[in-house]
């Protein structure tokens, strides 16, 4: 067997048979999120946001998830299937948010609202999630915190931006840990607005995650899946996109004839890329299946312990 060193060099097209006929072998499927890379997309069975790929992983037959995105997704996957055989790309494919937030501290945290329902946004980790009375996305965080008993006080952890939205929309009083997604934090509001008057016929959709004065020129927010739906109903012809760029990969092909600008992050660099996102590549994927690692593992107690939050979420989702 070649190694991940000495493996001979695939073009594109290549890359993708390999990963079909092993996806075929293996018995196994490939689960992407929206801020890959859009060959990565292009090889996935399944594309969607954290709620989606969620639903995907609990129902799956399949043997072997390969996971194209970050850490705590791919830990998702595992929580839901012990059994089964959970890659990931690359392994250092973590999150700034879940980082943002470490268990030991968060466990602290908690101690002192003793009587408070603890309510988790999915990109957190697997020792959160454990911590956690239920899981939400941002697909769904508004309607969860809306079911909740109305006389408990709620921590949400662990975005503020999030949380702060959540609180608007629901009226609830949400006791926030203080933590952000560097993707989502580093929009520029003067280069938005700048954007806005070049292109003043165009909607912008933006992600719960930003920061207040970025969804403050925001015509619509929602989660990923959320914005997307948006430009296919909007009777807009463009569309400036405050999140992760990965998903104009998907507007671009649902909606060829619109045209979709990424909102600018401060300075010139290209930090509205998620890095960890970035770090899969197909390369990674297929070499994933044919070495079967990375595997994702975790100890039971933890994976036992996160599993009930989630279903939760999933059944109050339905």
């Amino acid at each position: 067997m070649f190694t991940t060193a000495t493996r001979p060099a695939s073009t594109a097209r290549d890359l993708f048979a390999e990963i079909e006929d092993l996806k075929r072998d293996l018995n196994a499927i490939v689960l992407a999120h929206y801020y890959q890379d859009g060959d990565i997309q292009d090889a996935a069975d399944y594309i969607g946001d954290s709620l989606g790929l969620a639903r995907q992983a609990a129902d799956t037959d399949a043997e072997v998830i390969v996971f194209a995105g970050v850490h705590f997704m791919a830990e998702t996957a595992k929580i839901l299937n012990p059994n089964k055989l959970v890659l990931l790309p690359d392994l250092d494919a973590g999150c700034s948010l879940a980082d943002s937030c470490p268990p030991d501290a968060f466990a602290k945290f908690k101690a002192q609202y003793p009587e408070a329902i603890v309510v988790s946004y999915i990109n957190c980790t697997a020792a959160i999630k454990a911590l956690s009375d239920v899981i939400c996305t941002s697909s769904n965080a508004v309607d969860l915190v809306n079911q909740l008993p109305a006389d408990r006080p709620i921590i949400f952890a662990p975005d503020r931006n999030l949380g702060r939205y959540v609180a608007e929309q629901t009226g609830r009083d949400l006791i926030l840990w203080d933590g952000s997604c560097i993707v989502h934090e580093i929009f520029s509001e003067k280069k938005l607005v700048q954007l806005k008057v070049q292109h003043p016929e165009a909607e912008v959709l933006a992600h719960p995650e930003c920061e207040q004065a970025v969804l403050t020129h925001a015509n619509f927010i929602g989660s990923t899946t959320a914005l997307l739906k948006r430009a296919q109903v909007s009777d807009r012809a463009s569309f400036i996109v405050a999140t992760e760029p990965g998903i104009i990969h998907q507007m671009e092909k649902a909606m060829p004839g619109k045209t979709f600008i990424p909102a600018p992050p401060e300075g010139n660099c290209a930090c509205n890329e998620c890095p960890h996102m970035r770090l899969n590549t197909l390369e990674k994927l297929r070499d994933a299946m044919i070495d079967r690692q990375p595997e994702i593992k975790l100890p039971e107690d933890i994976r036992a312990a996160a599993r009930a939050p989630i279903e939760k979420m999933l059944k109050m989702s339905r």
